[in-house]
């Protein structure tokens, strides 16, 4: 699923348009984001904790060459899911072999999200702030 697609759920059901529901689907990704930074973690009750880890310097190999390379630390984010978002996931039916979304180089210009009155229309140019 993608951020559009979810806009687009939240917006049917919170009956608003999607350029608004986009705003406040943004401004909680930001704020996550932000705390992150400031803070290190976020806790979200039933759904999960995000953190930030340090990962050590190590060596690798280059899977191309075999030369080894020197990997310097660096920061992530981790993820660990709430008791409730476990247990939901534990009691799945369906589970798909992998995931079927697109990958980080695989994005379109033609990923706008339609006003609900029809202002804005798929393949239409982005508004200044995407």
């Amino acid at each position: 699923m993608t951020k559009k697609e979810i806009v687009k759920q939240i917006s049917d059901r919170a009956n608003l348009t999607q350029l608004k529901t986009k705003e406040i689907v943004q401004w909680t990704f930001d704020a996550i984001v932000e705390t992150l930074i400031e803070e290190g973690r976020i806790e979200l009750r039933n759904f999960g904790v995000f953190e930030v880890k340090r990962r050590k310097a190590r060596k690798a190999r280059n899977p191309r060459t075999g030369a080894k390379v020197d990997v310097e630390p660096k920061n992530v984010v981790t993820f660990q899911p709430g008791k409730e978002m476990e247990e939901k996931v534990r009691l799945m039916a369906n589970v798909p072999d992998r995931p079927r979304g697109r990958t980080r180089g695989d994005r379109s210009d033609s990923d706008e999200i339609e006003q609900t009155d029809g202002a804005v229309a798929a393949g239409a140019p982005a508004p200044a702030s995407v």
